[in-house]
């Protein structure tokens, strides 16, 4: 009884700490963790009912655009929907008493920390990733079965892949599975899900995309991107980050820090493998198994026809969640309370990173509004020149204003920078100056 009360207490200091760690997160960033696609989301969360783009589902950018209703800029509504989605899946958790224990420990992960002060999809998909979960094991028990089976699990991937378009690799897994285990009583809900949901996407692409983008696939999809080498160096780097607790991102100009890095990530999965085999899997845990290997490996095929940024802990988060999971069931089965440790070493060594590389993003975005409303550009469109020799810092500017006037379009075409209208880091940098991150 003593060991259960000093294990609730630990859970809720470990939310608590959690949710303190994604405002200090953003806060004490230079530009509020945002990024070029954060440009873009706010731009079309702003700019809806038109559709500015469908580089992305609409999922995100109206999620942005609903909390705008209550007063908040784009910005700040993204934040609020990061904090919720942390929110939602702790309360969820509780709520169906679904690996709570497990989760409260993945998400105090500082790269889950990074992930809800990020103003990505992925802050959304990882709530409704955690609830489809949830509903796979309620058909893998028998808790849903039939109609209402096919249509939860039908529902949630449609929903996911409205969210992110990787969640098509749900779909995939969902059929997979289903065929699978085709003989057993939850198998055809599953594959009929899973081509429920392929119907969508393809209904999807000759509806939505086709009418404001018809030469979308043309232009994104290409055979022959990368070597499988590379990608395969990629994949290793990725997978050894996502599943480094306490350090998700490697040292871009490499050095012994990174074999440190990759080698935790490393023993990691190594571990993780190590307790399956020994331990062994239930049904659901066989799903989350399947969810994340899956999702892994379609995430790393894609890149053969798919031009992506290298997988790292954002591409992989919501097919690491599910690993994430079993990991911290396998090891508390194993260890105990000591599993704790992983967590709370995390959040450790995250506070550190924030207080060493700390910066001040309200005091940038006074800055950046002074300059705006001096400008009169705080509510026009704003062009803004970037090019692929720019570092960090001069294209940080352009991120650091859309955080206050988010319909900023990158171009880059030099002759734009002879026109009055668009922005250029040197015209921006000559007139203010932004506190900056020690480190990236």
């Amino acid at each position: 009884m003593r060991k259960r009360i000093l294990e609730n207490r630990i859970q809720i200091i470990m939310i608590i700490t959690t949710l303190v760690m994604i405002f200090l997160r953003f806060l004490l960033n230079e530009k509020g963790r945002v990024n070029p696609d954060s440009v873009r989301f706010m731009r079309t969360a702003h700019l809806f009912p038109e559709i500015d783009n469908t580089t992305t589902p609409m999922g995100y950018p109206l999620g942005i655009r609903f909390f705008t209703y209550f007063g908040l800029d784009e910005f700040w509504a993204s934040k609020l929907l990061g904090v919720l989605a942390f929110g939602f899946i702790i309360w969820f958790a509780w709520k169906k008493q679904f690996y709570l224990r497990e989760i409260i420990m993945t998400c105090a992960l500082f790269s889950l920390v990074s992930l809800f002060g990020y103003t990505m999809s992925e802050a959304m998909m990882l709530p409704f990733v955690f609830v489809f979960l949830f509903v796979g094991r309620q058909v893998i028990v028998g808790q849903l079965e039939g109609w209402k089976a096919f249509f939860w699990l039908s529902f949630m991937l449609i929903l996911l892949f409205n969210i992110r378009y990787p969640g098509l690799f749900f779909m995939g897994t969902a059929m997979l599975f289903g065929l699978i285990n085709r003989r057993k009583r939850y198998g055809p809900a599953f594959i009929y899900s899973g081509i429920a949901g392929f119907v969508f996407v393809v209904i999807y692409k000759l509806t939505f995309i086709n009418y404001f983008n018809e030469k979308y696939v043309d232009s994104f999809l290409e055979i022959g991107l990368h070597p499988t080498s590379r990608l395969l160096v990629e994949l290793y780097q990725g997978l050894a980050t996502t599943f480094n607790p306490f350090i998700h991102i490697a040292n871009p100009g490499g050095g012994v820090i990174n074999f440190m890095i990759y080698g935790i990530g490393t023993i990691n999965i190594a571990l993780l493998t190590v307790l399956v085999i020994k331990a062994g899997i239930s049904e659901t845990e066989k799903f989350l198994m399947a969810c994340g290997v899956m999702g892994i490996a379609c995430s790393f095929f894609i890149q053969y026809f798919y031009g992506i940024t290298p997988l790292d802990y954002r591409l992989l988060a919501p097919f690491a969640l599910p690993l994430w999971m079993l990991y911290f069931r396998k090891l508390y089965r194993a260890s105990g309370t000591l599993t704790y440790a992983v967590p709370i070493l995390s959040l450790f060594t995250g506070a550190v990173f924030i207080l060493l590389s700390r910066a001040d993003y309200l005091e940038n975005r006074k800055i950046i509004t002074e300059y705006l409303e001096a400008e009169n550009r705080l509510d026009t469109n704003i062009n803004f020149y970037i090019n692929d020799e720019m570092d960090s810092r001069e294209s940080q500017i352009a991120e650091l204003i859309s955080t206050v006037n988010p319909k900023v379009r990158f171009t880059k075409n030099p002759l734009d920078t002879l026109k009055k209208e668009t922005l250029t880091p040197h015209r921006a940098l000559t007139k203010i100056k932004i506190h900056e991150n020690n480190f990236q």
